[in-house]
């Protein structure tokens, strides 16, 4: 009997060892024996290899470079023109007083032949809209939903007015840009399409068809535009556009399009009003008219970069076909390796 226990213990001693061991089962994944890859990355190849970058980049570089020439682009630096010459030394009074008259009229030469769609984007600069706490003031749950309306905690300081919570909240719909522009060439006047001027995830998933401007810069200090009481979020398209945050102090937003063409050497009359301040932190306002290539607006970056990228690599192809025909190395060949060299010059390993 004493036996029997003994066997007994020794099975329960040795059932807990395994069933506490941690050894994982053996697979060729755990032990990392897969088979694997591993090119070796011969003369040939790495010349191969440069040469087909630069191949294919070069071409892209060339092609982006020529769209962007074509694309037709007018800036108009309108902020300081469109001040009284009386408040010339006082930007600051002039647009903070709601009695002046801020219509300004711009005539603008198209340099060449425009085709619609005719891109309409106002550019500011020197607008910080990355700033930590500017970003961070806005409740996205509000503009979801019109149960959240309430949802205010992260809009300070502007949460909330004397009449309940202001819909939409917080500092970046506070300051709505409200500068507005009309168009017309030849006496006619230009329709402006504001439709479709936003990104559809925006419009379909960030703002609520329920949900409704509801006092919103009813408060003594006003930010910028005004919003249709009675007409959803989700409709708002010029808000939808501004609370897509920048990431640099200068940035464009689209206004809207012109959907006729513009002929060489048509004036355009703009009619501008001049209601956004940007004078008390020193930015600048830009209007701008733009067509748009396969790769968007003018921008040379793009195709400098393909070049950039495609013509070193072509140079280090052309760099290393040099040095392997001028001085070849057998494949393999460790007798280089300074770790394979003793001091007087003899190799200590041996195959």
């Amino acid at each position: 009997m004493e036996k029997l226990g003994s066997m007994s213990k020794d099975g329960a001693s040795s059932s807990s060892t395994k069933r506490k061991s941690r050894r994982p089962k053996y697979s060729k994944f755990t032990q990392q024996e897969l088979p694997a890859c591993k090119p070796i990355l011969t003369p040939g190849w790495v010349i191969s290899i440069f040469v087909t970058i630069g191949i294919i980049f070069i071409p892209i570089g060339f092609a982006s470079l020529f769209a962007s020439e074509r694309v037709v682009e007018i800036v108009d630096h309108y902020d300081k023109d469109c001040v009284p010459l009386r408040y010339t030394d006082d930007k600051l009074a002039f647009i903070q007083n709601s009695k002046t008259n801020k219509t300004c009229i711009r005539r603008l030469t198209v340099p060449k032949q425009m085709k619609s769609p005719v891109y309409i984007y106002y550019q500011l600069d020197h607008f910080y809209q990355n700033h930590r706490r500017y970003v961070k003031s806005r409740s996205d749950s509000q503009l979801r939903s019109k149960s959240d309306e309430n949802t205010t905690t992260n809009c300070a300081p502007e949460r909330n007015s004397p009449n309940g919570a202001i819909v939409p909240c917080g500092l970046i719909a506070w300051s709505l840009f409200n500068d507005t522009y009309k168009f017309s060439v030849k006496n006619k006047q230009l329709g402006v399409n504001k439709k479709d001027i936003t990104w559809k995830s925006d419009k379909g998933n960030k703002f609520g068809s329920d949900v409704y401007p509801k006092n919103f810069q009813s408060g003594g200090l006003i930010g910028g535009a005004k919003l249709n009481s009675s007409i959803p979020l989700s409709e708002q398209e010029d808000l939808i556009v501004w609370m897509r945050t920048a990431a640099l102090p200068t940035f464009r937003k689209l206004y809207g399009r012109i959907e006729v063409d513009l002929e060489a050497n048509d004036v355009v009359i703009v009619t501008i009003e001049n209601n956004y301040n940007t004078y008390s932190f020193g930015g600048n306002k830009k209007l701008v008219l733009s067509t748009a290539s396969w790769i968007g607006g003018k921008n040379y970056l793009l195709g400098i970069a393909y070049l950039t990228v495609g013509g070193l690599c072509l140079f280090l192809a052309i760099s290393f076909i040099l040095l392997y025909l001028i001085k070849p190395r057998p494949l393999g060949d460790t007798s280089y390796l300074s770790w394979n060299r003793s001091a007087s010059g003899g190799l200590i390993f041996t195959s």
